[in-house]
């Protein structure tokens, strides 16, 4: 083990359990409820548009998820949308979060291993509710010595984090799917980050990996983190 990572932060949504995959399943309801007015890739294009704007507003999750497909289907049709669609969409973002948590392989086992040498947080953004209903939900609760769940990820936010639930960024690891949020800021404050790939990611998460940092790694898959932990330089 080496002696200069003491902290491991986690990011949650598909990188502990499943989350996009529930999006898309609800984004492919909306297309078809609104089928009559717009083709699909249109609808996406202004789903995603509406998506960007109102991030700043609503945050990140499945309300202001919610919200972007209730504004995009009024712009759609003119603001002639039923009544009945606009149920079926609220009732679409509840049966979200209702949603059952469904653990990636290997997050059980490698946070469990981590936890008994370093000092383990969970850094996650989106709906305080929902994250903290997930995080509940996974049986994971016991093994982080911090939670975190906050608006967005800055490289600001995760040198605060890491100073304040541990001994610095400068020994601290962020590992999580997302370029953008949990591998590149982390980078920036310091810290080493590791990105582990999912197979579907928001397309406003996307990022140039930054190949020419000398603290980014990637994983195939979660199962390899404790082995590249124990043989950082």
């Amino acid at each position: 083990m080496t002696a200069q990572v003491t902290t491991i932060g986690f990011d949650a949504d598909d990188t502990l359990w499943q989350n996009e995959q529930f999006f898309r399943l609800t984004q492919d309801r909306f297309a078809r409820l609104l089928a009559d007015y717009a083709p699909r890739d249109h609808l996406n294009e202004r789903l995603l548009a509406a998506e960007r704007r109102n991030v700043g507003h609503y945050g990140f999750g499945i309300k202001g998820f919610v919200l972007s497909m209730i504004e995009t289907a009024i712009e759609v049709t003119d603001q002639k949308v039923p009544a009945s669609v606009i149920a079926e969409l609220l009732a679409a973002g509840q049966d979200m979060l209702r949603h059952p948590i469904h653990l990636l392989p290997h997050a059980r086992e490698v946070v469990t291993e981590l936890a008994a040498r370093h000092r383990i947080l969970l850094i996650t953004k989106g709906d305080l509710l929902d994250q903290e209903r997930k995080l509940a939900q996974s049986g994971l609760g016991e093994l982080f010595d911090g939670v975190e769940i906050v608006s967005n990820k800055t490289t600001a936010i995760y040198a605060e984090i890491f100073a304040r639930q541990g001994t610095g960024a400068a020994q601290a690891l962020m590992v999580g799917n997302s370029l953008k949020s949990d591998v590149i800021p982390a980078i920036q404050a310091g810290a080493w980050g590791v990105y582990v790939p999912h197979g579907l990611t928001w397309e406003l998460e996307h990022a140039e990996p930054p190949k020419d940092a000398p603290r980014y790694r990637e994983l195939r898959d979660l199962g390899e983190l404790p082995d590249l932990i124990a043989h950082l330089p």
